[in-house]
């Protein structure tokens, strides 16, 4: 099988600190990978040259069998490779609705102006509510949503381009356990209706549960990948972030 998304000799150097050193690992199709590590270790800085938000020093990129290394993260989501952020990222100053509608294509300065919206977008954005359980906020501006909320609702935008692949950059951190319940319930809908998924998080029953393979970072390098048990018996995995 081929790997939808390749990761090859990845390098970030930050004035002197290696961020990333040389890390190669792959995301096999119809999978939940999980990169994990402790802070530090490079995992966002990683997200963010995957996605184009930012250039790597050296190493290659290939997603869907196409080298992307360094194509720019609007390209790479119109192509089907989308993320989430650490925090939620919303345009407070449009509703529910619009910044799903600003996800698909439209200018948020275009919806600021004029608020139109086409059927076939607005359509789209309302099903996503749905699903979501959104719609009783559609009409409210992102800014009076809970953290939570904001949360789903980054996550229901990215899925306006109907993703291949979904980078979701700790999609638990800072919200209640019935909200990681719900999270984890449209991550495990999504990846059943077949979307891939490469999740960074440091919740590591939520990982341990829901997520096969398991890529662990130290230092800006991969020093183990496996399953979920695998990674919880090996020592090096113990003594870099799991303690023990």
């Amino acid at each position: 099988m081929t790997a939808l998304l390749e990761v090859t000799d990845m390098t970030k150097v930050f004035g002197g600190v290696r961020a990333v050193d040389g890390c190669s690992f792959t995301v096999e199709p119809h999978t939940v990978t999980a990169l994990i590590g402790p802070n530090g270790s490079g995992k966002t800085t990683l997200f963010n040259m995957v996605t184009g938000y930012l250039g790597p020093d050296s190493g290659r990129v290939r997603f869907a069998g196409q080298d992307v290394t360094g194509v720019d993260a609007g390209t790479l989501y119109r192509r089907g490779l989308s993320r989430t952020f650490q925090q939620a990222r919303v345009i407070p100053q449009l509703s529910v609705l619009e910044n799903l509608v600003a996800a698909g294509g439209y200018s948020w300065r275009q919806l600021l102006t004029t608020r139109r919206v086409g059927r076939a977008d607005r359509d789209r954005a309302g099903q996503l509510l749905e699903e979501f359980r959104l719609s009783h906020v559609a009409d409210l501006l992102a800014s009076e949503l809970s953290y939570g909320q904001r949360k789903l609702l980054e996550f229901a935008a990215v899925l306006m381009s109907d993703p291949t692949l979904v980078l979701l950059d700790e999609p638990t951190a800072g919200v209640n356990p019935v909200m990681i319940d719900t999270m984890e319930r449209h991550i495990r809908e999504r990846h059943e209706a077949g979307i891939t998924f490469l999740i960074v998080e440091h919740d590591m029953s939520f990982v341990m549960r829901l997520c096969d393979p398991v890529i662990v970072l130290d230092q800006g390098k991969r020093i183990f990948s496996g399953v979920p048990s695998e990674v919880q018996a090996n020592a090096l995995v113990l003594d870099a972030y799991l303690g023990s």
